[in-house]
């Protein structure tokens, strides 16, 4: 299992980064991003301490920590600007929080977050077909999710990624320590949003790139 999608105590999570990597690691997990959530007011936190947790984990465990940042809630406008200054201060993955049904999310986020050099765009709800050619275009991997309440439109996410080319991967938006799942149970909601386990295998690998790339960064 690997998931590029968590958060800790450094947004709304509940965990320390170090007991969140060992739990990810004890649950058999390859690796594992810490994607707290950021806006301007404190990226600049939030980075250097993600990254001292994941530099400390690499030099001692086996699993693969990525220190990475959630864009939430940003203004569409502000997104692009918001994307450098995290690369600027090290983050190695940038996901941006898509315009989820269930919270109210910016109208713009989802177009202006592909345009934007990001990795991943998470829970992009009702993506539109100008988006997800982009994102297609641009290398940018569509989210399915585990999460409660942003999961409802992952059948939607699947068959635009389907239909316009783009990558597909699945993370947990974990928050808590339940929201770990395995390797079996991420296949059964692949496949609960009318993907196939084979395309979960290819999930898989587009992670595991991801993550590859991130930590050569």
């Amino acid at each position: 299992m690997i998931d590029l999608h968590t958060h800790s105590l450094f947004s709304d999570g509940e965990l320390l980064p170090a007991e969140l990597i060992q739990r990810a690691q004890q649950a058999g997990y390859e690796a594992i991003a810490l994607t707290d959530h950021v806006d301007e007011s404190n990226f600049d936190f939030v980075i250097p301490r993600v990254i001292a947790a994941c530099d400390a984990a690499n030099r001692t465990m086996s699993i693969h920590a990525v220190a990475g940042v959630e864009l939430t809630h940003v203004q569409p406008a502000s997104i692009a600007a918001l994307v450098r200054a995290c690369r600027d201060l090290g983050a190695r993955l940038i996901i941006v929080h898509g315009e989820t049904l269930v919270e109210p999310v910016p109208e713009g986020t989802n177009l202006s977050a592909v345009q934007s050099g990001i990795d991943i765009l998470a829970h992009p709800g009702l993506i539109s077909r100008e988006t997800a050619e982009i994102a297609a275009r641009s290398g940018v991997c569509l989210e399915i999710t585990a999460r409660k309440g942003h999961c409802l439109s992952n059948g939607h996410v699947a068959r635009m990624a389907r239909r316009y080319g783009a990558r597909l991967v699945l993370n947990t938006d974990t928050h808590t320590p339940d929201n770990l799942i395995s390797r079996s149970c991420a296949e059964r909601i692949a496949v609960g949003a009318g993907l196939e386990v084979e395309d979960f295998t290819v999930m898989a690998e587009n992670s595991r790139a991801l993550a590859a790339r991130a930590l050569q960064a």
